[in-house]
């Protein structure tokens, strides 16, 4: 039978128990140093709580240390590693090579996405090497993750949700080369979410303050099942910078679905156990998006990008029908009408009412709705009062008929994230019976793990049978403050005896901790694989882009066949070379691709502007890729 995990992310503790608690099968977190988000570090104390927790539900925790490191970081690494191993860490994601030449624990290891997994000869490589588990370029198209899962053993992972970089991960140097600030360590400034004016060599401005950069946020939720048959084991949401009721909702809303992908699949089955419910509908569109793309898993399209804002944009709620002047006490205010009413649990015609007139409307006081200005920029306001059908900003803005309104911000949503909105248990077969001695309590959980909890007890018999045998099974089965619910309550007793509360409760208690110090006993963690010490690296010479800045990492390379390797960009200073690589591009984006439109851009030559910093942009066609170089 083959395992899928739902990895969801951790920016801390709280994040990553609210992931485990809303389905996830695998979290991922940030170590106290060396993480790619260096806002999103935590301290090992922390990870091994978190570690604790988990594992009860056998959900997997890996740390990321997955920046590339310089001579004098290593042996702070190394001590880390030990560390991070020694409270029980499944596995560490990685990007640095240099990783690897040191004295390392049996830690399985992770390639990270920085390490650029986009070819079958690079896959193949790092499963030679020793890595259990690859996370597969974003850029990579179900073809091709499928070609990559049929030349290789190794778990595949891929990211199905949340933020999306331009250039390809671990491929971009912009914010280096510009402020001094690594992507590659944490640091990135994120030029691609800045607004830039669209040039041509004469100075021509094409497009005026657009983000050209900025990607749509992804959500592959409709191809999980595909992806699922391509090869992947391991679906990624990613947002390490994303607070808990992000973690809630996106988690909760893909355990859903891939649950129901499950249930008419059955050689498959989740990694963790226990079962979720959930107090509250997820919905992904109601937490951070910058709206959404699935990012060309099947094919090319032109609206990969928002161009307005790189801030989140939400839902979209409708458009304005009608404006109604300002009177006291209000200020103006806007009917709509509803164009996705299907995300709002609406059941309207196209030619729907105002919002107020629909029964169970869910704008409401406290909302944040925001909208395109004429200036094309995001502009947002709070919602203060809904009557009569109209909504009444606090501030009303400047607003026409046929404005389009999204919510960014839904107050009552927002609200039910704040209460409990979860619950995990582990399912518990209980059979009470008689022994020799007196009294047994057998446990048998989802992993079949059994527990016997034997009593030295004379039982009593019951005057009243019915109401004792049924009691038995009624105080056996309340385990409401444990992390365990009860799929059956068996008795097989010679006599109905009576017990009092207090002793069934008690050994309840007693058997229930047993069954846990069983289940952590039985808990191991993957080890790392061997590596192949005549493993051949794919290419024979590494450029700036093998991202080698220590002396590990180039003994590495070299102990795996590479002849020439190149100083990291991090360790060199270079102008004249790419600082990102993107399969977006802006040719294809506004129709000027030679091969796809037969149409050409007005001139060649075309630069991103910004304040006094400008960008050459260099399209490979034949690799279907845009660069940008300074």
């Amino acid at each position: 039978m083959k395992s899928t995990e739902l990895l969801s992310p951790a920016k801390n503790l709280e994040c990553g128990i609210a992931a485990v608690n809303h389905g996830a099968d695998a979290v991922y977190i940030g170590a106290p140093l060396f993480s790619a988000r260096t806002n999103a570090s935590n301290s090992i104390e922390d990870i091994e709580q978190l570690v604790k927790y988990a594992h009860r539900y056998r959900v997997k925790v890996f740390v990321a240390l997955n920046t590339v490191l310089t001579d004098k970081q290593l042996p702070e690494a190394e001590r880390l590693i030990r560390q991070i191993y020694n409270i029980g860490t499944d596995a560490l994601i990685v990007q640095d090579m240099g990783i690897l030449g040191l004295d390392l624990p049996p830690i399985a290891l992770h390639a990270s996405t920085q390490t650029d997994n986009r070819t079958v000869e690079k896959v193949q490589f790092l499963e030679k090497v020793g890595f259990s588990r690859v996370v597969l370029a974003r850029e990579l198209p179900l073809q091709e993750i499928r070609h990559v899962y049929s030349q290789t053993s190794v778990a595949l992972e891929a990211f199905i949700h949340g933020a999306l970089c331009v250039s390809y991960s671990g491929q971009c140097y912009v914010s280096q080369a510009v402020v001094g600030r690594s992507a590659n360590r944490g640091e990135c400034a994120q030029f691609c979410r800045l607004p830039y004016d669209l040039a041509d060599a004469d100075g021509n401005i094409l497009l005026k303050s657009k983000h050209l950069l900025s990607l749509k946020d992804l959500n592959r939720s409709e191809y999980l099942e595909k992806m699922m048959d391509a090869g992947v084991s391991s679906f990624k949401i990613e947002g390490r910078l994303k607070d808990a009721d992000y973690v809630k909702n996106v988690t909760a809303f893909y355990r859903k679905k891939l649950d129901q992908i499950l249930e008419r699949k059955p050689d498959y089955r989740k990694s963790s156990v226990g079962k979720t419910t959930f107090f509250f509908e997820p919905n992904v569109e109601k937490s951070f998006n910058r709206s959404f793309s699935d990012y060309l898993i099947e094919a090319r399209q032109t609206d990969i990008i928002q161009p307005d804002t790189p801030k989140s944009i939400g839902e979209k709620i409708g458009e304005i029908r009608k404006i109604s002047p300002s009177k006291p006490p209000h200020r103006g205010g806007f009917s709509l009408r509803l164009s996705n009413a299907e995300n709002l649990n609406f059941r309207t015609p196209s030619n729907s009412p105002p919002v107020g007139e629909l029964e169970g409307a869910s704008i409401s006081n406290g909302d944040g709705l925001c909208f395109i200005n004429k200036q094309g920029e995001l502009q947002g306001f709070r919602v203060n009062k809904v009557e009569n059908g109209f909504v009444f900003p606090a501030e009303m803005p400047d607003l026409d008929v046929g404005t389009v309104i999204y919510r960014n911000f839904d107050f009552e949503f927002d609200k039910m994230l704040k209460q409990k909105t979860s619950e995990r248990k582990i399912g518990v077969d209980i059979l009470f019976s008689e022994i020799e001695n007196g009294f047994s309590i057998r446990l048998t959980d989802e992993e079949n793990i059994v527990v016997d909890f034997e009593i030295k007890h004379k039982g009593t018999k019951a005057r009243k049978v019915e109401g004792a045998f049924e009691n038995i099974k009624t105080q056996l089965s309340k385990l409401g403050n444990t992390i365990y619910e009860a799929r059956s309550v068996e008795i097989e007793t010679k006599e109905i005896y009576f017990f009092p509360n207090s002793l069934l409760n008690e050994w309840r208690r007693q058997a229930i901790e047993k069954l846990d110090e069983i289940r952590a006993e039985n808990y191991t963690c993957e080890l790392r694989k061997p590596s192949d010490k005549t493993a051949r690296f794919p290419q024979k010479t590494l450029t700036y882009l093998g991202n080698v800045t220590n002396k590990r990492a180039e003994a590495f390379y070299q102990k795996h066949g590479v002849e020439h390797i190149e100083k990291g960009f991090e360790l060199q200073s270079q102008t004249d070379v790419p600082l990102m690589f993107c399969k977006h591009c802006i040719k294809f984006t506004f129709g000027w691709c030679p091969k796809q439109s037969g149409k050409s851009a007005p001139k060649e030559l075309l630069f991103l502007k910004n304040k006094n910093r400008s960008f050459e942009l260099i399209f490979d066609c034949e690799k279907c890729e845009m660069q940008v170089r300074v």
